[in-house]
């Protein structure tokens, strides 16, 4: 089990109980993007069939961005609040728990400052790439897709900003409506529509779960205010407690809470058993896969334990339970994407794969190392779906690996090119990238933290698989054999053209390929530049710019740790310090990964459909790579296990309620009406009728007498 000693005692000395005040222009940040969404549906109100929204949009993201600029280099250490205004104040009471306050309030620490620093940021970047990507869209569905655009980055400002966790929570609800507007875009396409409900319904079992924490957060500690949570007395007795080992002194509510928690965070982070929506989430345009899957929603999991690290110390086993469930996420989606041919599609996966190593850095007790890997993947793994998206742009929606070969030899492709290399470099963790540093701090940390070495072997051995996927991705798309051809546009992207006149003997058999333009090269440019820089973070500092930012907030847990990530214990691995054996041993790890990748994908290949030695290799390991690329039926048994018993389950009280409940209303409505018309008959105005029944009722009258007197005699 964890040691939490010092972690416990830093927390406790850096909780946020002395708050100043934030400057008011701090609340611009949200609301840019909100003035966005009134600014887009404005136009959308006109009429307007051009551009303009996404350069709005693009505008005031930036400007969103800057002030974010300005937020960070104007900050000093502590905790600032600014005060929208007074929401929410109710009071029932003078005791513990009778005054219920959350106000629209932003706070600023390090964490937010970090956070927001790259939601902003490529959120202005992508909305420039969908100028261009969405170009065929003009019109009402430009408009609505950049309403929804707006609508989300103002939801991930709420979620990171908010001062308490309703502000969290509204943020948290939001970004899962807007997923779910994006995801499903193309309305019109059965499987986009099923993946945003798919979204949707998974993200709200996992919203069920941070409700009931937040709940019993404020039953428990009385208050969801940040600042006075984290400095209660009774938290503060409790990670005393949890220093002392003392977890018996410790009430199952506090313990329950991170629980509840965890599960929110692992349904908007996608890890087990509720990753199974982001993969089909890849139906939605492809600047919403990178909003979406690099730096945003995906993230907001990650960033909810770590802005509630505190709550996590008090439980014996959260903490445990986030580092076990991010390691099988890492493994499983690796497993799952090294058999996959949509090249979006393992990108996804390996998203899920690279959730799981934030969550396990978390678990391990590395918060810097889950932030920045945060970081770090947030730009490469933009760069790497937008790459794939200018393919999908370019090719009439062609995904499919065994159908491109050797774009980096097409003309026009070149800066896609460098930018898939350099996201898949830093993907797979190849030595001095960005990629390599932050992934290399959670492995080792893994070592260090006592009881959690097979933590650590899984995850290394996950870096192998991860290169290996990676470069199997760029070895048969980006070189090799020139050969291409056009796809089916099976996502509802029509940015190429099929020019039929053309030469017949080039590689796309008359198909030419529609280059990406200004807006899509120089975001992928950009982003390039961004993947290469954000390795230089690591040396800044004691322990890297990420660690001073972390340091500035409550999810500081690294007292007096002598490495880059921290040291909370001592261990060896291969008699070295793990944090300088893993610099050797995931370089190692990493390059014998993609040596396989050459081997089995681009040696000897002389078609872009071929790959002998990976064939040979498939065919050996029998129906393996079968259940890999069929997802280990994961889907077909949660069909199985709960989706269709909920089915049969929901006919049957479909008919109860149509048979029973219904019936009963109907009849109850249908005896009156049945006794008033036999009745009304009685009453048609016709003399003859009124003496009929003046008869029948005197011989009725006098039968009945008659069985009386015969009764009573």
């Amino acid at each position: 089990m964890l040691d939490l000693a010092p972690i416990a005692m830093t927390l406790a000395a850096d909780s946020p109980a002395a708050v100043a005040s934030a400057p008011a222009w701090v609340m611009l940040i949200p609301a840019m993007p909100m003035i966005g969404v009134v600014l887009c549906t404005l136009m959308s109100i006109m009429g307007v069939r051009s551009k303009l929204p996404a350069f709005v949009t693009v505008a005031c993201l930036a400007v969103s961005f800057l002030l974010t600029v300005f937020m960070f280099t104007g900050h000093s250490e502590g905790w600032a609040t600014a005060v929208g205004w007074e929401w929410l104040h109710y009071s029932w009471g003078d005791g513990n728990g009778q005054n219920f306050t959350a106000n629209f309030a932003f706070a600023v620490d390090g964490l937010t400052i970090l956070w927001m620093l790259f939601v902003t940021g490529l959120a202005t970047l992508i909305a420039l790439y969908a100028s261009e990507y969405m170009a065929t869209d003009v019109g009402q569905g430009y408009n609505r897709f950049f309403i929804a655009f707006n609508l989300f980055v103002f939801s991930m400002a709420c979620l990171v900003m908010g001062s308490n966790l309703l502000m969290l929570y509204l943020g948290w609800e939001g970004v899962g409506l807007c997923s779910y507007l994006l995801i499903g875009y193309y309305y019109k396409k059965p499987e986009a529509v099923a993946a945003a409900k798919k979204a949707f319904i998974v993200n709200r079992i996992g919203d069920v779960g941070l409700a009931l924490g937040v709940y019993l957060a404020f039953v428990h500690f009385g208050t969801i205010e940040y600042t006075e949570l984290f400095a209660s007395e009774k938290l503060q007795g409790y990670l005393h407690d949890a220093a002392e080992g003392h977890w018996s002194h410790i009430p199952w509510q506090a313990s329950a809470i991170p629980l509840f928690l965890m599960v929110g965070a692992f349904g908007k982070s996608a890890q087990l058993p509720l990753y199974v929506w982001l993969p089909d989430a890849m139906e939605g345009p492809t600047p919403v896969s990178a909003l979406i899957h690099a730096a945003t929603m995906v993230t907001a999991g990650v960033y909810l334990i770590a802005r509630t690290y505190p709550l996590f110390q008090v439980s014996e086993i959260a903490l445990p339970i986030v580092a076990w469930v991010g390691t099988l996420t890492a493994l499983l989606a690796a497993t799952i994407g090294m058999a996959q041919f949509d090249i979006k599609r393992i990108m996804a996966y390996s998203t899920v794969s690279q959730l799981g190593y934030m969550f396990a850095g978390l678990g391990v007790m590395t918060s810097v190392g889950a932030g920045f890997h945060v970081l770090t993947h947030a730009f490469f793994k933009a760069l790497l779906f937008l790459a794939c998206g200018a393919v999908m742009h370019g090719f009439a929606g062609q995904l499919d690996l065994r159908k491109l070969s050797g774009l980096w030899k097409v003309p026009g492709w070149r800066i896609v090119t460098i930018g898939m290399f350099v996201g898949c470099l830093n993907l797979a963790g190849f030595p001095l990238t960005a990629g390599f540093f932050s992934k290399d701090m959670i492995l080792a940390e893994a070592f260090v933290t006592p009881g959690f070495a097979l933590i650590g072997w899984i995850l290394l051995f996950t870096a192998g698989l991860t290169a290996y996927y990676t470069f199997r991705v760029f070895f048969r798309v980006f070189v090799g054999p020139v050969e291409y051809h056009a796809g089916d546009d099976h996502h509802g992207d029509d940015h190429a053209h099929d020019d039929s006149h053309g030469d017949d003997h080039d590689a796309g058999h008359g198909f030419h390929p529609h280059a990406p333009g200004w807006a899509i090269n120089f975001v992928l440019a950009t982003l390039a530049v961004c993947s290469i820089v954000a390795a230089g973070l690591y040396f800044i500092g004691d322990h890297g710019w990420v660690a001073g930012m972390i340091h500035d907030s409550t999810a500081h847990i690294d007292p007096h740790g002598d490495e880059a990530g921290g040291s909370h214990g001592s261990a060896a691995l291969f008699g070295l310090d793990p944090h300088k054996a893993m610099y050797y041993i995931s370089s190692v790890v990493g390059i014998v990964g993609i040596i396989f990748a050459y081997a089995f994908h681009l040696h000897g290949r002389k078609s872009a459909g071929e790959a002998p030695a990976a064939d040979a290799f498939k065919a050996a390991l029998g129906p393996i790579p079968r259940w890999a690329e069929n997802k280990w039926y994961v889907d077909e048994l949660y069909q199985f296990l709960f989706r269709g018993p909920l089915l049969v389950l929901s006919h049957i009280f479909r008919y109860v309620d149509m048979l029973l409940v219904d019936g009963l209303v109907n009849l109850m409505g249908w005896l009156p009406y049945a006794v008033g018309g036999r009745l009304r008959r009685g009453q048609d105005g016709v003399l003859q009728s009124y003496a009929a029944s003046m008869a029948g009722g005197l011989a009725l009258f006098l039968l009945v007498i008659l069985l009386l007197v015969n009764q009573s005699a």
